[in-house]
C-alpha cells in the first residue's frame, strides 16, 4: 500500500519510504506532490468544476490546446481531449476510419498493429495490440492485421542505444499491404518505444521506414506516445527525438503529470480538414466523451506544462541518459541478466525465466525491491524502469546498484 508521496518518494503503508522507479505508472514525469498543480485544480473546481463539450466550451480547453500545439511536432496542432490513454487510442482508430471514409476512401477499414504491443484496454486497443493476456478473453476487432514485433536478442542484446538490426521488420508493413490491397488499410499504429511489454527499443531507421511505406499507400501513421510523450526520452515527444512525424499522435500519463485523468489526440491539419466538411450545423465526427476536456483536468495540464518548461524537463532525460545506460548496462555483469536496454529515462532490464515459471523471478525482484525501498515494474521476468524526470544521478545509481544486489541474491 502508498499512502503519501513526495518528489522523488512514495510512503509504503509501513512507514517506509520507497524511490519510486517508474514514476508511478509512467506518468508522474515531474516529480510527485507538486503543489502548483494542485493548487490550479482546486482554484478551478472552486470557479467552473466542469462544463460539457458537446455543442458548448469553455477557455481553459482552448488555452490548454493552443499550450499543447506549441510544443507538437510540425503541423499536428489539432487536439481532441479524452480522459485516458485507452480512449486516445480508441479515438484516434476512429478517426483514422472516419477520415478515410469523409475523403472518398471508403474501403480502407482496416487497423494495423504490431505483436506484443500495448494500446490500452478498449476494445479498439486490444485489437491493434499485441499482448495476449489483453486479447484472450475478449473478442476482439474483425478486419485487423499485425506487424512483427522489433525484439531481436540473436541480433541485438545489450546494445547501448537503439538497435542496429532490424529496420527491415518495418516492411512488414508492405507485406500486409501486398496481402490486403492498399486501398482496404486506414491506418497503422505502433508506439515509438514499446514499453509496457519490457521497453523494445525501436532499430535505428525503423520508425523512418514505416513513415515512408506508410505516406506511399495513403496509410495513416499513428504514433502511440501515450508513454513516451512529455519529456521520457528527451523531447517533448519521441517523434522529435527520432525525427519522424506521424499523423496522429495519442498522449495521456504524463499530460497532466498523473495528477488528473486526462488523455489528448494530435492530428495534422490535413486529417483536421478532412473531417471537417458538410453542412455547418452537421456534427462531423460522432464522438466524445463526458469528460473531453475538464476543466480541472486542463488546469492540471497547464500547470503540468508550465514546470515541465520553466525546469527544464522536456530535456533533462537527454541530460541523464549517458549515466542511465551507462549505470544499467553494469547489471549485465550480474546473475539471470539476459538483456538491458535503456535510453532516454526508459529501461527494460531481462531476466532469464525460470524453469515452467516464467514471470515468478521478475515477481520476485519487484518484491524484493520493494522491502528495500524502491518501487520498479515488473513485466513477466522484465523489470521495466522510468523514473521520474526529476531524478538525480545519486539516485539513479541506488536504482542501479539496488537491482544489483538483489539479482546476486536471489534464485
Amino acid at each position: 500500500m502508498l499512502v503519501e508521496a513526495s518528489g522523488m518518494y512514495y510512503r509504503s503503508g509501513d512507514g517506509r519510504e520507497i524511490l519510486d522507479g517508474t514514476a508511478g505508472l509512467w506518468c508522474v514525469n515531474a516529480g510527485h506532490g507538486r503543489k502548483e498543480i494542485a493548487s490550479a485544480v482546486a482554484a478551478q473546481l472552486e470557479s467552473l468544476d466542469y462544463a460539457p463539450s458537446f455543442l458548448l466550451g469553455h477557455p481553459l480547453a482552448f488555452q490548454f490546446a493552443e499550450r499543447l500545439a506549441d510544443i507538437a511536432p510540425p503541423g499536428l496542432d489539432r487536439i481532441f481531449f479524452t480522459g485516458s490513454g485507452s480512449e486516445s487510442v480508441d479515438t484516434a482508430l476512429k478517426i483514422a476510419l472516419a477520415y478515410q471514409r469523409a475523403i472518398g476512401q471508403g474501403t480502407r477499414t482496416r487497423l494495423v498493429g504490431r505483436e506484443r504491443a500495448y494500446h490500452g484496454v478498449g476494445f479498439g486497443g486490444i485489437s491493434v495490440g499485441g499482448l495476449v493476456n489483453n486479447r484472450r478473453m475478449f473478442t476482439t476487432l474483425h478486419g485487423v492485421d499485425h506487424m512483427r514485433h522489433t525484439h531481436d536478442p540473436s541480433r541485438n542484446l545489450l546494445s547501448k542505444g537503439l538497435p542496429e538490426h532490424g529496420a527491415e521488420l518495418a516492411d512488414d508493413l508492405e507485406r500486409l499491404v501486398e496481402l490486403h490491397g492498399a486501398e482496404t488499410i486506414a491506418a497503422v499504429i505502433v508506439e515509438p518505444v514499446a514499453g509496457s511489454t519490457g521497453v523494445l527499443l525501436p532499430p535505428r531507421d525503423y520508425l523512418k521506414r514505416l513513415r515512408e511505406i506508410a505516406t506511399r499507400h495513403g496509410i495513416l501513421l499513428i504514433f502511440d506516445e501515450v508513454i513516451t510523450g512529455f519529456g521520457r526520452l528527451g523531447s517533448p515527444f519521441a517523434s522529435q527525438h527520432f525525427d519522424v512525424v506521424p499523423d496522429i499522435i495519442t498522449t495521456a500519463k504524463g499530460l497532466t503529470n498523473g495528477a488528473m485523468p486526462m488523455g489528448a489526440v494530435f492530428t495534422s491539419r490535413d486529417v483536421h480538414d478532412g473531417l471537417m466538411q458538410g453542412p455547418e450545423a452537421a456534427i462531423e465526427l460522432f464522438h466524445g466523451y463526458t469528460y473531453s476536456g475538464h476543466p480541472a483536468s486542463c488546469a492540471a495540464g497547464l500547470a503540468a506544462l508550465d514546470i515541465y518548461q520553466r525546469d527544464g524537463l522536456f530535456t533533462r532525460a537527454a541530460e541523464l541518459e549517458d549515466h542511465w545506460q551507462r549505470s544499467l548496462l553494469e547489471l549485465q555483469n550480474a546473475p539471470h541478466i539476459v538483456d538491458v536496454r535503456a535510453m532516454g529515462l526508459i529501461a527494460g532490464v531481462e531476466l532469464s525465466s525460470r524453469p515452467n515459471e516464467p514471470g515468478a523471478r521478475g515477481y520476485q525482484l519487484f518484491l524484493e525491491c520493494f522491502e528495500k525501498g524502491l518501487l520498479v515494474r515488473a513485466s513477466g521476468d522484465t523489470i521495466v524502469l522510468s523514473p521520474p524526470l526529476i531524478i538525480d544521478r545519486d539516485q539513479i545509481d541506488r536504482i542501479a546498484q539496488t537491482l544489483f544486489d538483489i539479482v546476486r541474491k536471489i534464485t
